[in-house]
């Protein structure tokens, strides 16, 4: 999962970026409006946290922009401000969910992920291939009902191969999904974290690599005979 995070208070856009990270989530930060507005441009994401008093362009028109996109992300709008009417005039502007800081981070993190599901190109809850079961908001992966115990990265991963099943995700994808902008496009980081989910998946292997082409999730071959 994708996450954009807009706020110009630096401290608390650093320490939301962290929390959710450690969630499994890949994060941006935009300091302002204009800033925002070029990462979404260039990047997909499945939620913007978006504070609604921004420098640059102000949160309400971005808000607007975000909505007016075909294959738009979710909102999720923050604000200082948190009486009913202010609520109102928020959903009006296309916001799909809105709170109030200060906020509970654990709510944070519950609603950002109740709007990713939300989407209308979002899978279910429960990610299901080649004999594996994620459970995407109670962190939770079995295999052949055995439960797995994964790094956040490793999670992640699988989480994103799972969602693309039976499509192929190249390593550049998966540092697009799982990692940010900040990662290096030419760090080894994706196939050493493949390594490892490999190794904790055990045999037969299940993530299939076709070179040129990337990663997949692929029920193991019948045994011979």
């Amino acid at each position: 999962m994708r996450i954009l995070v807009v706020e110009d208070a630096r401290s608390l856009a650093e320490v939301v970026a962290e929390g959710l990270r450690d969630q499994g989530m890949a994060v941006d930060l935009a300091y302002d409006g204009l800033a925002a507005a070029a990462k979404l441009d260039v990047n997909a994401y499945d939620v913007v946290v978006l504070d609604r008093d921004l420098p640059g362009i102000h949160g309400d028109t971005l808000c607007r922009m975000i909505t007016e996109r075909e294959d738009r992300p979710m909102v999720l709008m923050l604000t200082a401000a948190g009486s009913p009417g202010d609520r109102v005039s928020g959903l009006t502007l296309g916001a799909d969910d809105y709170l109030a800081k200060p906020f509970h981070f654990p709510e944070l993190i519950l609603r950002i992920r109740s709007l990713a599901r939300r989407r209308p190109a979002a899978r279910p809850r429960t990610l299901r291939a080649a004999g594996i079961e994620l459970d995407p908001v109670h962190r939770t992966a079995l295999r052949d009902g055995t439960r797995l115990e994964l790094s956040v990265k490793e999670f992640a991963v699988l989480e994103a191969l799972l969602r693309a099943s039976p499509g192929f995700l190249s390593a550049e994808d998966l540092l697009e999904q799982v990692w940010d902008e900040n990662a290096d496009p030419f760090t080894n980081t994706v196939a050493v974290t493949v390594g490892r989910l490999r190794r904790k998946l055990g045999g037969p292997q299940i993530i299939t690599t076709t070179p040129g082409v990337g990663y997949r999730i692929a029920a193991p071959a019948p045994a011979p005979g």
